[in-house]
């Protein structure tokens, strides 16, 4: 075999052991219910201005 060369039935094999190996993940495993609350005393108008700045500094 030549340089970057493979044996197909070897990529097969590796591919279904691959398949075997994965456990299935709950897409709600991490879900959660509630509410969040952010305090601040500073104005969204302040808050944009503020983004503006930062992006024109990039």
């Amino acid at each position: 075999m030549g340089f970057g060369s493979y044996d197909e039935s070897e990529q097969e094999r590796q591919q279904s052991n691959d398949d075997e190996d994965i456990e299935g993940v709950s897409a709600h495993e991490h879900e959660h219910e509630g509410t969040v609350n952010v305090e601040s005393d500073v104005s969204t108008d302040a808050l944009v201005e503020r983004l503006s700045e930062i992006k024109s500094e990039e």
